[in-house]
């Protein structure tokens, strides 16, 4: 039976401090299949093929290449038996060129004169490009990785494995942050691979993908192997109520809205980036207490900056910003969140969270400042843990060392979790969510949505900000639809259609507005 796997794992257990990441997970992949590892933020996934790429080394197990039993302390061994790996956050230098990132570790050195070394970026460079056209992931070798966007850098990732003769090639939630056009080409890519005979496993919650590509699939929760299953035979419901161990809803149960008295009033607001270029403009709407008003548009039209202008992290050129009738155009960001503003920002990671922080830290930074966390001038450590414990139980937030525990070690899922929880803990009149769900696996997203539409009931003006259509769609009361920086239409949900929103994403619609 080993003799059918090119990698079997047998019995692997891994520990970290406070908590059982594997435990006794035995599986076996095959040659030329995509083989994907389905389960919540937290389950052990990544850990699992962290352990196959030699980052880090099991407590109790052993792992067989090729039937042969293999010996994987670091990643140049796992390189060695042609084991590759595109990590969820890229690992790439951002000021050296796409070639530089690629050959980084193997360089092809030459010798001037038979005596000086130097390295043929040249050759490599050529090499770089005759793969990436052969596997459709075309890329300039010399521009810097700093200068494109992220669907690129994954490309970059991609043929770095390629570059070192790959065979295997592990996917760590690999479309965590791609747009829904990205995603399908980078799908497409995945067969591609597979049909060339490359061996795929891919990491990932969202169960959509796997139907479409994966071959098999295993799933974990809290670390332990539930069941492996042929993924044309079993249903999506089946496998969200397998990663999460009960019934899982694919709807969201939504009152009939009570609207209030208007709580934001955005007018005529133009935002300029970095480059002098207008990226927002001259865009105005309101939101009432008790309203979900939700952005859609492909990404890159204007709406993440049209978030942060309302939210301070940017500075918007002219128009106004009001929060209960208040001018907070040029307030601070503490202004604005004493005001009752909260933010969840699309990058967690450099906005959301200080990573190097504990988690208690990070659900306090907005009130650090107030009672029960300072009294008198003086940081109270009860109150920090107390509140963060409140947190991590009703937000079921994944903390091998509870609030103690350092951001940076979350897995990307609890992250996201745990800027959530701290956002509506702060009882704000105007909550602001960017993609709030990116990231999350199908258990967490049904809740977060749940708290979202529990927020609206109890008064609170939401401005949603997706890339998922559905999302939008089943969530939103009032959508304004952004092309080019500009709002093309702003009208009641029940009056459009998923294919009219579509279009007014793509700019096919006659723009017009509604109150």
């Amino acid at each position: 039976m080993a003799d059918e796997y090119i990698v079997e794992m047998r019995h692997i257990t891994k520990r970290f401090p406070g908590i059982l990441a594997n435990d006794d997970v035995s599986v076996g992949i095959k040659k030329g299949e995509i083989f994907a590892f389905l389960g919540e933020n937290g389950a052990g996934k990544s850990t699992l093929m962290s352990i196959l790429f030699g980052m880090y080394e099991c407590d109790e197990g052993e792992i067989f290449v090729r039937g042969q039993k293999a010996a994987l302390s670091s990643s140049s061994d796992a390189a060695a038996l042609n084991i590759g790996m595109v990590h969820q956050h890229f690992k790439l230098a951002p000021s050296y060129t796409i070639a530089e990132n690629i050959i980084l570790g193997m360089e092809p050195v030459k010798k001037f004169l038979g005596v000086f070394p130097w390295v043929d970026i040249k050759k490599a460079s050529r090499r770089i490009k005759e793969l990436s056209y052969s596997y459709g992931l075309e890329v300039d070798p010399d521009v810097r990785i700093e200068q494109v966007n992220v669907s690129v850098r994954q490309r970059v990732e991609i043929l770095k494995m390629l570059y070192r003769n790959a065979e295997i090639l592990i996917f760590d939630e690999p479309t965590a942050v791609l747009t829904p056009q990205e995603i399908e080409f980078l799908l497409k890519i995945m067969k591609e691979l597979r049909d060339k005979g490359k061996t795929i496993i891919l990491i990932t919650h969202k169960l959509e993908e796997i139907k479409k590509i994966a071959d098999r699939c295993a799933i974990l929760r809290r670390g332990k192997l539930i069941k492996v299953l042929n993924v044309a035979d079993t249903s999506t419901q089946k496998m969200a109520n397998l990663m999460v161990g009960r019934e899982v809803s694919f709807t969201r149960e939504k009152k009939p809205p009570n609207f209030r008295d208007v709580v934001l009033e955005v007018e005529e607001l133009t935002v300029r980036n970095e480059w002098r270029f207008e990226v927002v403009k001259d865009v105005s709407f309101s939101i009432r207490g008790g309203e979900i008003f939700a952005i859609a548009g492909v990404s890159g039209n204007g709406q993440v900056e049209l978030a942060d202008a309302i939210a301070g992290l940017v500075k918007s050129s002219q128009g106004r910003i009001r929060l209960k009738g208040k001018d907070i155009t040029a307030a601070c960001i503490r202004e604005r969140v004493e005001a009752g503003l909260a933010y969840i920002p699309e990058d967690r990671q450099k906005y959301g969270l200080i990573l190097d922080f504990t988690l208690q830290d990070n659900l306090a930074i907005k009130r650090y400042y107030l009672p029960p966390f300072s009294l008198k001038g003086v940081l109270n450590d009860g109150g920090f843990r107390d509140f963060a414990d409140s947190l991590i139980l009703r937000y079921d937030i994944r903390s091998g060392q509870g609030g103690k525990t350092i951001a940076r070690s979350m897995s990307g899922g609890n992250q996201q979790k745990a800027i959530v929880a701290r956002e509506i803990s702060l009882d704000a009149d105007l909550l602001i969510f960017v993609q709030p769900t990116r990231g999350l696996d199908i258990g967490a997203i049904e809740n977060i949505q749940k708290q979202i539409l529990e927020e609206r009931d109890r008064g609170k003006a939401i401005l949603l900000i997706s890339l998922e259509l559905d999302e939008v769609m089943s969530l939103a009361d009032t959508i304004g639809v952004i092309y080019n920086g500009e709002l093309q239409n702003i009208a009641s949900a029940d009056t459009l259609t998923t294919n009219e929103v579509g279009e007014y994403m793509m700019g096919a619609g006659s723009k017009k507005t509604a109150s």
